[in-house]
């Protein structure tokens, strides 16, 4: 399935990198290290992987702020005690743990609390863009290294 979106270069990076922050159980790091290896350039490749794993996290935070718990539930895959165990763990440290939504499996958990709680959008945006960014510059100067 992820060898399709290496067929469209960087839209299908940004379209996997999408999908993988919000519905999609998969990481678009397939992707992106193979359009590295193939030789589109790195640098792109980290700016477009960034924006649209930043985008799709974002839709998560905004799904969350919308409060509806059974939404979450249905086309997340998220339960109630997830969203309210990262909630607790989440208060009183702000807006700016969207950094860490790049993390698997706690990321998108991360996003959708942040949304249900109403975190600062502005910081979360921020934040969260830094976070995808530094995962993605991680990666590609680990393959570039490789390579």
């Amino acid at each position: 399935m992820l060898d399709g979106f290496v067929e469209y270069g960087y839209i299908g990076l940004f379209i996997a990198s999408f999908l993988a922050a919000t519905i999609l159980p998969f990481g678009s790091e397939f992707v992106f290290v193979t359009l590295i290896a193939m030789g589109l350039d790195p640098w792109t490749c980290t700016i477009v992987a960034s924006v649209g794993n930043w985008l799709g996290g974002m839709t998560n935070y905004f799904l969350g702020r919308l409060g509806k718990v059974e939404w979450i539930e249905k086309y997340l895959k998220i339960k109630r005690e997830k969203i309210d165990k990262i909630q607790n763990f989440l208060k009183g440290k702000g807006a700016s743990m969207a950094f860490f939504s790049f993390l698997p499996v706690v990321g998108d958990i991360i996003a959708v609390a942040l949304g249900f709680m109403r975190a600062n959008v502005l910081v979360v945006n921020i934040s969260m863009l830094l976070g995808k960014f530094a995962r993605y510059a991680a990666i590609m100067y680990g393959v570039s290294w490789i390579i």
